[in-house]
Formats: structure tokens, C-alpha cells, sequence
């Protein structure tokens, strides 16, 4: 089953450094059939940019959470020193899958760790998005309470389209960030 991970840019270069990874709560998303019933239309392209849209969305999550954890710190050159505010999703194609209709329509959770070799493709942010997920981050647990002003930001962040990479490209991007 094709699977759509969140992450974080830190999260990746541990994916490359380790040749595997533990996503939080062995959490992704996936084109399920909850997924398919929740929708009247819809080939398996758009339902698949339905499940990598809430990926996305998962991963300001995790930015939001790195950002927290910065702002605990005790780092004397600013809060947000080492996050980097780019939206990452992978891609991978894994067998070991548990639907999970009771926290969303889209979500699975992975019986393993993710492992490179499964990484179909990475989607990241490019660097004009910067700003607009450093934003979101900060407002998404309220946007996701409803709050109207922050809906309006995450929308912001939301319309930045994550650019495609190779799983060989991976490496070569994250030296270049």
C-alpha cells in the first residue's frame, strides 16, 4: 500500500543517516477504503492528493512540536534556531498497514519502521514557503479548533505545493539546506 508519511526535515536526515525510520506513533496516510467512501467522486490520483494533503498538514504538526521543544530550550540565539519551516512528506510503499478509520479517514498506522529502501519519493517544500509554514505552524492547533483567522494562514501555507524528489535526491537535498 502506497503510504504518506509526515515529517520534518530532521526527521529525513535521520531516515538517511539510519536507513530507517520510526514515524510519531507509526502514523501516515493512506487512500483507504474510508477514505473512498468519504468522497462521491474521485479517481485514485485525487484520493491520493487527499491523503498526501493531510500528510502536509501533519507535518506543520511535527514543525509546530520541534518549535515547542526549541522554545523550551534553553538556546540563547533565539527559539527557533535549527527548525527548518519546510512541510516534508515521504512516500513509501509498505505492506505492514493498520487502518485507523476511528482518528481519520485517511490515516494507517505502520506496523514497522519505515525503511529506506521502501521511499518511493520525498515531497518537500521549496524555500519560497518558508515563511508562510513558519506562520501555520504556530497557528495550527488553533485552525484545527476552528479558529477562523487561523484557517486563513494555514491556507496560506497550504497553497505552496511540495516539490517532488527521488529517494537518490534526498541526500543532495539535505546537504543543499
Amino acid at each position: 500500500m502506497r503510504v504518506y508519511v509526515p515529517a520534518t526535515i530532521a526527521m529525513l536526515q535521520r531516515l538517511v543517516a539510519e536507513e530507517e525510520l520510526v514515524p510519531v506513533s507509526r502514523t501516515a496516510f493512506a487512500v483507504t477504503p474510508t477514505l473512498r467512501e468519504s468522497y462521491a467522486a474521485g479517481d485514485d490520483d485525487e484520493l491520493a492528493e487527499v491523503a498526501m494533503a493531510e500528510a502536509a498538514r501533519a507535518s506543520l504538526r511535527l514543525i509546530a512540536a520541534e518549535t515547542g521543544d526549541a522554545e523550551t530550550g534553553d538556546s540563547s540565539s533565539g527559539a527557533r534556531e535549527g527548525v527548518v519551516f519546510r512541510r516534508a512528506v515521504i512516500a513509501a510503499d509498505v505492506d505492514d498497514v493498520t487502518l485507523r478509520p476511528d482518528l481519520d479517514d485517511a490515516v494507517v498506522r505502520l506496523g514497522a519502521p519505515l525503511t529506506l529502501a521502501s521511499v518511493a519519493s520525498v515531497h518537500v517544500d521549496l524555500s519560497e514557503a518558508e515563511r508562510a509554514i513558519e506562520r501555520a505552524s504556530a497557528v495550527v492547533d488553533d485552525a484545527d479548533l476552528g479558529d477562523a483567522d487561523a484557517e486563513f494562514v494555514l491556507g496560506d501555507a497550504e497553497d505552496h505545493e511540495l516539490a517532488w524528489y527521488a529517494t537518490q535526491e534526498l541526500p543532495f537535498l539535505l546537504e543543499l539546506l
